[in-house]
């Protein structure tokens, strides 16, 4: 089936074989001359040329098909409103291309139609209630400004930033940190149906991924490649939000902090 494939199904099989990451996947594609449906249909032989390529995942490429019904992943797809969208489309934040570890592809809710500036928004899961007034100050004038907020629909700052830019009608991304069938936090459902009727939600995992201590640095990453700016209000020393700031510095964007009381003399 592999040869029947085109270029955007055969992207979202490989994004969803289990243990091959994006890094991965862009070795291949380079060994493949950038052919897609190729990595899937390559012998034993030619996958175990690929530099980088273990046996466990040269096993999973050959056995794809019978891991994953592609028809049936679809079908889910299109019931649920959700496209697959890939670096060639408009829809793909441009900024996004440029971090060394692109996702293949980014499972899409909502509009395509973003503001081409994206600031991003991220904190504690434990915020004051300081803390998440700042946040959804700094989304509502942000999003005023025609600025997109992104952030990664966790609790504290980052729902507070999302729902600042709805507040005053802004466009804002929810990265989600697993398939957009799973969403984490279950309380956020109804703020992320809200997120799709104004903005977006994606994420480069497929359906039936939950959220797990891998898939929330790779959000974060994403959080942060996707804006030209990061905004890290209250954060925990080692937390969440300091893994998105120091993605944002390694991707070269501006980095901010709210440095404590900005609301006093």
């Amino acid at each position: 089936m592999a040869s029947g494939l085109s270029q955007r199904q055969a992207l979202m099989v490989l994004g969803a074989i289990s243990g091959l990451g994006p890094i991965t996947v862009q070795r291949l594609l380079v060994h493949f001359n950038g052919d897609a449906p190729a990595c899937l249909a390559a012998s034993a032989l030619e996958l175990s040329q690929v530099k980088g390529l273990n046996r466990k995942v040269q096993q999973a490429l050959l056995a794809w098909e019978a891991a994953m019904d592609l028809g049936k992943v679809e079908q889910r797809m299109q019931k649920r409103q959700t496209s697959f969208v890939i670096s060639e489309d408009a829809a793909y934040p441009d900024c996004l291309k440029s971090i060394h570890n692109p996702p293949v592809g980014l499972y899409w809710q909502g509009t395509s139609h973003l503001p081409s500036q994206s600031i991003a928004i991220v904190g504690t899961r434990r915020p004051t209630l300081y803390g998440l007034r700042m946040a959804k100050l700094f989304a509502s004038e942000l999003a005023q400004a025609g600025f997109c907020i992104v952030s990664g629909l966790a609790r504290g700052i980052d729902t507070a930033a999302h729902k600042g830019a709805l507040a005053v009608g802004g466009k804002t991304v929810a990265v989600c940190g697993c398939g957009l069938d799973h969403i984490y936090p279950a309380e956020n459902l109804d703020l992320l149906k809200a997120i799709v009727q104004q903005g977006a939600a994606i994420s480069e995992f497929p359906f039936g991924r939950r959220a797990d201590r891998q898939t929330f640095p790779m959000r974060n990453r994403i959080v942060a490649g996707m804006s030209q700016a990061l905004i890290v209000i209250e954060s925990d020393a080692s937390g969440g939000s300091m893994i998105t700031a120091r993605f944002a510095g390694e991707q070269g964007r501006a980095l901010m902090a709210v440095p404590g009381r900005i609301d006093q003399a």
